[in-house]
C-alpha cells in the first residue's frame, strides 16, 4: 500500500470515528434531557405523567396503577429533593432481562430532606418511535 492510500485509508477511519463519537455523545445529551424531565415529574409527584412518558416496554411491563403506588411508596417517604448530581453515564447495547437496544444507564448521587445519600439509576432506551424514554428507576 502506497503511503498516499493509507494515509486516504487513516483519515476516513478517523473521521468515522469522530463521527461515531458525536452521534454517541448527542445520544447521550438527548438521553440525559429525557431522563431529568422524567425525574422533574418523580420529583414533584406526578406519577401518572412519569408512567405515561415512559418507554413503551416498561408501559407494558407494569399497569399505571402499579407504578403509581410503588412511585409513591418509595419516593414520599424521602421527603423533597435537595441535591442530584451525575455520578456516571454508561451507554450500552445490552441489560439483563431486557432486549438488545441503544440503552444509557444513569447514575446520580442524590440527597432528600429525610435521606441525606441515595442512589439513584436511571435508565433510558432509545425507544421504538425514535424517541429517548425511561424504561427503568431505581434508587438505594
Amino acid at each position: 500500500m502506497t503511503a498516499r492510500v493509507l494515509r486516504r485509508t487513516v483519515l476516513v477511519l478517523l473521521a468515522l470515528f469522530i463521527g461515531a463519537a458525536r452521534m454517541a455523545a448527542q445520544d447521550d445529551a438527548s438521553a440525559e434531557k429525557a431522563v431529568m424531565e422524567w425525574l422533574s415529574l418523580v420529583d414533584h409527584g406526578r406519577y401518572a405523567e412519569t408512567w405515561s412518558s415512559a418507554a413503551s416496554n416498561f408501559r407494558q411491563a407494569v399497569t399505571q396503577e402499579k407504578w403509581e403506588e410503588a412511585a409513591q411508596r418509595v419516593r414520599e417517604p424521602l421527603g423533597a429533593l435537595k441535591t442530584r448530581t451525575v455520578k456516571g453515564v454508561t451507554p450500552t447495547t445490552s441489560l439483563p432481562g431486557a432486549p438488545d437496544g441503544q440503552y444509557v444507564v444513569f447514575q446520580f448521587d442524590a440527597s432528600f430532606e429525610h435521606k441525606a445519600a441515595a442512589i439513584e439509576t436511571v435508565t433510558a432506551v432509545l425507544d421504538t418511535d425514535g424517541t429517548w424514554r425511561v424504561v427503568g428507576y431505581f434508587i438505594r
